[in-house]
């Protein structure tokens, strides 16, 4: 809680690296990767979805929640084992979007 008197300082977006499989690069333009600004992995996601629309509904669902049958990685990380979408990211960080592969 910020000392009486000042405020909270809001977190500033930063670069992140974010890759994704063949599965959804056609909605991104046929782009692996591509640079979205953030200061967390849900505003990342959401800057991603408002760039490329086509993604929105692949990675996000309706309300804004991370697909069932999708895992993000921040780096090596599962978000779901971290803050899932609240999960801070840092300048630099690499964001990687795995849609869930079932059949048999």
């Amino acid at each position: 809680m910020p000392a009486p008197g000042r405020q909270e300082l809001e977190e500033e977006p930063v670069a992140v690296e974010v890759r994704l499989p063949t599965v959804l690069r056609a909605a991104a333009g046929g782009k692996a990767v591509v640079e979205v600004e953030g200061a967390t992995v849900g505003e990342v996601l959401q800057q991603l979805a408002s760039t490329f629309p086509g993604l929105a509904g692949q990675v996000l669902t309706a309300d804004g929640g991370l697909h069932r049958f999708v895992n993000v990685y921040l780096n090596d990380d599962d978000v779901r084992y971290l803050e899932q979408l609240d999960t801070k990211v840092n300048d630099g960080d690499t964001l990687s979007i795995l849609p869930a592969v079932a059949g048999g």
